[in-house]
């Protein structure tokens, strides 16, 4: 495949972002204990198909591996095409329920989730129309609607998981039709940031009383700000597409503050073309941004004030199945990254290594065209 089909998949990718029949509802052995075995891990995606969305749970083999999915109805539909975002699919921090958009039904549902086995116990509207990302605190969930009108809107979290909107909670964003990318908390649920592509703003809001107060605009280091992670200490971390330029891409570093983010380090490039996608390593050390164009994943060291130096200087510290669309560390040991490819419908298993250095370790394929979202236990 050529470059400049590679850079044309990944403006069709921003611009927007096999069709499976359902195998169960619920796993049969949902409440079964587990009898003394354990299970290396799972990964979850969802087909996003215009029929019927579904969840697919895939077993993790000890060596990183997937087995064939189990496929759960989430009650909603899917766009069954690329949605130009990050954190389709959450779980909070026990790992006990998950969360996921219905794009094609303006829908969020809501999965208990034991070791995998997932039930479905909620599909709920989600205040507006097209939900592409979802940010999530203990007690509390915003989702982003990127439909016209594009907003972002609440939601209590009770103690079964299940979600009640919370009033008064919805919010506009910077203009009616910004292309928006992603949501998500900063520290301690006090800061939502919401990158937007159309306008090369990054949007925060402060939370009060479980509500956004007035919004911040902040511009971008760098054109079509994309996906975006934050650790533990607030630094921010954002993937800049421009637009799926050749070679274009880069990634920025903030701290965030409460009057926005304050810059520390501006987009550092890497090299290659759309960067789209941002996960950071657990203990802040590495971050990998996932480059849609080029088939290739940038990794970079991050330093404890949050500046960037990249860990490749031809910008590949991996290539990845076509079209990278989302990534996933495994939780725990973190010892496996996961590529969700949307140009050839596969998964890229990569072992992280000393240093950040990501090896290949095995390839998935037959996923639903369309599946979005990325999540590893």
């Amino acid at each position: 495949m050529s470059r400049s089909t590679l850079v044309a998949l990944a403006g069709a990718l921003l611009l927007s972002a096999c069709d499976d029949t359902t195998d169960s509802a619920l796993s049969p052995d949902f409440d079964r204990e587990a009898n003394g075995e354990t299970d290396a891990g799972y990964v979850i995606t969802m087909s996003n198909a215009i029929a019927g969305n579904m969840a697919m749970v895939f077993p993790r083999g000890a060596d990183g591996s997937l087995g064939a999915p189990v496929r759960y109805p989430t009650g909603g539909t899917g766009t069954g095409g690329g949605l130009g975002n990050q954190a389709a699919i959450v779980a909070s921090v026990s790992g006990r329920h998950v969360y996921l958009v219905n794009a094609g039904s303006h829908s969020i549902s809501v999965f208990e989730n034991r070791r995998g086995r997932l039930r479905h116990a909620q599909t709920i509207g989600s205040g507006g129309t097209e939900p592409i990302s979802i940010a999530l605190t203990s007690r509390i969930l915003y989702v982003l609607n990127d439909g016209s009108p594009a907003n972002i809107t609440g939601f209590s979290i009770g103690g079964d998981g299940r979600l009640t909107p919370i009033s008064n909670s919805t919010r506009p964003l910077s203009v009616a039709i910004p292309n928006a990318a992603q949501i998500g908390f900063g520290r301690g649920g006090r800061t939502l940031v919401v990158t937007e592509k159309a306008t090369n703003q990054i949007v925060t809001f402060a939370i009060v009383d479980r509500r956004p107060t007035a919004m911040r605009t902040t511009t971008s280091n760098g054109a079509t700000p994309f996906g975006f992670e934050l650790d533990s200490r607030d630094r921010l971390i954002v993937s800049e597409a421009f637009g799926g330029a050749a070679n274009a891409s880069a990634v920025s570093s903030y701290l965030l503050r409460e009057g926005g983010p304050v810059t520390v380090s501006a987009s550092v490039p890497t090299t290659e073309s759309a960067a789209c996608w941002i996960v950071i390593t657990a203990d802040g050390r590495y971050t990998y941004t996932s480059n849609t164009g080029s088939n290739t994943i940038s990794g970079y060291q991050v330093a404890s004030d949050g500046s960037l130096t990249i860990l490749d200087s031809d910008g590949i510290t991996a290539t990845t199945g076509v079209g990278p669309i989302d990534m996933a560390l495994s939780r725990g040991t973190q010892a496996f990254l996961y590529s969700l490819n949307g140009g050839d419908q596969s998964i890229s298993i990569l072992a992280v290594g000393p240093g950040g250095a990501l090896t290949p370790a095995g390839t998935t394929t037959g996923l639903p065209v369309g599946a979005n979202g990325l999540l590893a236990f």
